[in-house]
């Protein structure tokens, strides 16, 4: 099972030097070739005579070296390279349907530079009993980059150094060896299990405004009263230095100080939601009486785009409500609606565990104990009256109960949409395999097959799919 593994770094003055500058010839590699490509497609599009020419996509660099830009032989060969392989990958996640076009990369926000291994090594000090990261090569070397591992890790193929906020960090992902749980295998050892048994291995979540994260079974997902007086801090401390910011010169120290100021005013508001999040959903997979989660099919993005703008017969603009929208949409993007289903998806995946997704359409009107749905059932935001039995609940665990139902029913009539994964090929590291076998008598060479990766999920003589209280990968454990 891949881990992804992100490590503060701590590099000294003059490594931070040559970090910014790996960071910064890489990124003109980049967008050098997306400066490139679209040439390439506007002058095919202008030309008749190259209409229908495919537009040429690769790899290559070398051309953007020349007179004009000797300072592109400062870096290592292998830097200027990964610029050109990363805008290739970004064009074919683009093919694949996975994002956008590739664009250009701004100097400002979070920075990095992809690291192969012929860059790095790792070596163990015998002072200190901890690894080390060793960067560069003998012409230009980095040193010993200092970082701070909490969890254990595997040496990866490659890694990224990025700095945000004046801050550097190490990640990369590896292998920990551990056959990842099977989805199917989990939904088939669920439906085995009643309506009534279900109820007790389901929770069902409702995300909101005023609290983030309502559970079925009374926990809720919010922040402290100490992070929230914090965060507001924070926010006043941000508008500050955006009024100071736009009095500075542009281009002078002052302006780069307040500019590194500002962007820790964000990181701080984000790192508390992570940290928030993570917590809440590592407690929530990790519990052992529960397997089953539900959340509602929210449409984020569409749900915090901008009103369009609305005209009278004589052009001129009406009030179309776009500042109360904005709140709104500060409130929704700040209460981690999306993290929450990210995180617990993929932690729950991990422990063999399911997430599956519900229509949201008035669950916020129906009755988790009758099913009467009407409008009048909830009279205001925090409190729900059922018309018809009389049940009076907090509106947000009503909904969080409606929910948990609405996903037992779906699990049970196989009624689970799997969602198609597209995949470009990307990052895919060939199995470990035994090398060349011995040159024959005749002088041919062939390569020995390599045996297939059996899954412990998969081994029926291992997991047999009985009715059994605990998950697959528990019984695999």
């Amino acid at each position: 099972m891949q881990i992804g593994n992100r490590f503060r770094a701590y590099p000294t003055p003059a490594q931070e030097s040559i970090l910014l500058q790996w960071i910064g010839h890489q990124r003109f590699i980049y967008n050098a070739k997306v400066s490139e490509d679209r040439y390439y497609r506007t002058f095919a599009q202008k030309a008749v005579s190259l209409s229908g020419t495919a537009v040429p996509i690769d790899q290559e660099y070398a051309r953007f070296i020349g007179e004009n830009t000797p300072w592109l032989r400062e870096v290592p060969s292998q830097i200027l390279r990964n610029g050109a392989v990363r805008w290739k990958q970004s064009y074919t996640r683009f093919y694949a349907g996975l994002s956008r076009r590739p664009v250009f990369q701004r100097k400002d926000g979070r920075q990095s530079v992809w690291i192969t291994s012929e860059l790095f090594s790792f070596r163990y000090d015998e002072k200190t009993h901890t690894e080390e990261l060793v960067l560069g090569t003998k012409k230009f070397p980095v040193g010993v980059l200092s970082f701070t591992a909490h969890t254990p890790y595997s040496r990866p193929a490659s890694l990224h150094v990025s700095v945000e906020a004046g801050k550097w960090y190490v990640s990369f992902s590896s292998d920990d060896g551990q056959a990842e749980p099977k989805e199917e295998d989990t939904i088939a050892w669920l439906r085995m299990f009643t309506e009534e048994e279900l109820r007790s291995k389901t929770v069902g979540f409702d995300r909101g405004v005023v609290t983030p994260v309502m559970a079925s079974d009374g926990g809720r997902i919010d922040f402290s009263s100490i992070q929230k007086i914090r965060m507001e801090k924070k926010e006043r401390s941000r508008r500050r230095w955006q009024r100071t910011l736009s009095r500075q010169q542009k281009g002078s120290q002052n302006r780069k100080k307040t500019r590194q100021r500002l962007a820790r005013t964000f990181e701080y508001t984000k790192d508390v939601r992570k940290d928030v999040i993570h917590k809440a959903t590592h407690a929530i997979a990790e519990g052992s009486d529960r397997s089953l989660f539900v959340v509602e099919d929210l449409r984020v993005k569409n749900m915090t785009k901008k009103p369009e703008p609305k005209k009278d017969a004589s052009g001129n603009f009406l009030r179309n409500g776009a500042r109360a929208k904005a709140g709104l949409n500060r409130s929704i993007l700040s209460s981690c609606w999306g993290l929450f289903v990210l995180f617990l998806s993929y932690k729950a995946r991990r422990n063999g565990k399911l997430v599956i997704k519900v229509p949201p359409q008035f669950s916020s009107q129906e009755c988790a104990h009758c099913g009467h749905i009407h409008p009048d059932n909830r009279p205001s935001q925090a409190e729900f009256v059922c018309q018809r039995c009389g049940l009076t609940d907090n509106a947000d665990q009503n909904a969080s109960r409606v929910i948990a139902q609405r996903g037992i029913r779906l699990l049970l009539e196989g009624s689970i949409q799997k969602k198609r994964v597209r995949r470009c090929g990307i990052g895919k590291e060939k199995q470990p395999g035994p090398e060349r076998s011995e040159v024959k008598a005749s002088g041919e060479e062939h390569k020995t097959q390599r045996p297939k990766r059996l899954r412990a999920s998969s081994a029926k003589e291992e997991h047999p799919l009985v009715r059994s209280e605990t998950p697959p990968a528990a019984q695999s454990a």
